[in-house]
């Protein structure tokens, strides 16, 4: 009877070692068609080439420096590379402009939050990453779009994106402005503070950054 058990116990724990072994080959292969996502869009939105890349890092660095539970981070991280998804729905005669939106531009131009919404939220493996997407033009006083969230209404995987999303933005050339110098995009944050971004994020961002300077020195 015993033998019988144990021969049960060890087939049970072979079927959940399987079963995980299936779940991460399921969860990879998600991850890599994210990543052609998000890829694809880099390469019709010259202004984001290699964006992804370079702000996934430092904003996963940002979120276990703030406290973020481990088991979250690759939901972060799945928000980060489809953050601008919904810039595919955006046409290219306003996404490319060279020079700065009309009015009227920037009204469709902010219909991308909402349009990686409504492409994501059908997808269960995506509905914990959605928060980046949709939210990450939210601002701490309440002024941004889509939903004019405030503060902590904001969640705050977002909030840690969008200090990070306009550090590495403003830090890049773009057709209509040449890339700022660091010490200028560093007063914009702390200026920002409180208005735009949340300013305890603002204040552990600059302590990282300073720290990986450092480092580097």
């Amino acid at each position: 009877m015993l033998a019988g058990q144990a021969a049960i116990a060890i087939e049970d724990s072979q079927l959940l070692s399987d079963l995980q072994y299936h779940i991460n080959e399921l969860q990879t292969a998600y991850d890599t068609t994210l990543q052609g996502w998000a890829k694809a869009l880099e390469i019709r939105d010259a202004e984001t080439q290699n964006h992804s890349q370079r702000v996934t890092q430092i904003t996963l660095a940002l979120a276990k420096r703030l406290g973020v539970d481990e088991t979250q981070l690759p939901h972060i991280r799945r928000g980060i590379l489809l953050h601008d998804i919904g810039k595919m729905g955006i046409p290219d005669s306003i996404l490319n402009k060279a020079g700065p939106l009309t009015p009227e531009e920037w009204e469709i131009m902010r219909r991308h939050p909402q349009m990686a919404y409504d492409v994501l939220s059908g997808i269960p493996f995506l509905r914990p990453a959605l928060d980046i997407p949709y939210y990450h033009h939210e601002k701490w006083d309440g002024s941004g779009y889509p939903q004019g969230l405030k503060g902590e209404e904001i969640p705050l995987a977002a909030r840690i994106f969008a200090v990070v999303d306009v550090w590495d933005a403003l830090l890049s050339d773009r057709p209509y402005r040449p890339a700022w110098e660091k010490t200028k995009v560093i007063s914009y944050l702390r200026e920002q503070a409180g208005k735009h971004f949340d300013p305890k994020i603002v204040e552990v961002f600059l302590e990282l950054i300073l720290e990986e300077e450092e480092k580097n020195d």
